[in-house]
């Protein structure tokens, strides 16, 4: 790759990365799950940059290559998951300390959203990204109506996991 994509790559990635946090803080369960899981989306987003196009917007791209490498990686519930070494991908990130208790006032809302599939997390983390049904429907690969109906499934669903 040369210097000049791998300098795109870095600086799309630094203005983004909170899309991979929410993701890791959404699949994970402690601080360890965490780095693990935004070192591996890290990793699969610089594999898969070569082959982005920008036919759609680096963020959107982002969150599919993140959420089906989350999705992938927890889909058997594994609290372990095997990682490549960081060490031989040859760029440095600048890296934000993810606070979580600055969202402590959505614990209820992560809480319940933990007890989702992987495929309502996904739609639910994009709803909350404010994503437009077309956006979510591209991006999960299902139909604009499809994610409309799961959508009010899910909020539903919510609704009975905080108010039982």
């Amino acid at each position: 790759m040369d210097k000049e994509l791998e300098h795109q790559f870095i600086t799309n990635l630094e203005k983004h990365q909170n899309i991979a946090h929410k993701i890791c803080r959404i699949y994970t369960n402690d601080q360890d799950s965490h780095n693990d899981l935004f070192q591996e989306i890290t990793i699969q987003l610089w594999k898969a940059y070569p082959k982005f196009r920008g036919e759609a917007k680096f963020s959107t791209w982002m969150y599919r290559v993140a959420l089906n490498t989350a999705i992938t990686l927890y889909r058997k519930k594994k609290r372990s998951i095997k990682t490549q070494d960081f060490d031989t991908v040859h760029f440095k990130i600048k890296s934000e300390e993810y606070n979580g208790e600055v969202e402590e006032n959505l614990k209820l809302m992560y809480a319940a959203i933990k007890e989702l599939n992987d495929i309502e997390k996904a739609l639910v983390f994009l709803y909350l990204e404010e994503k437009n049904y077309r956006e979510i429907s591209e991006t999960l690969g299902i139909t604009e109506v499809n994610a409309r109906v799961k959508m009010n499934r899910v909020k539903t669903k919510l609704k009975s996991i905080i108010n039982p």
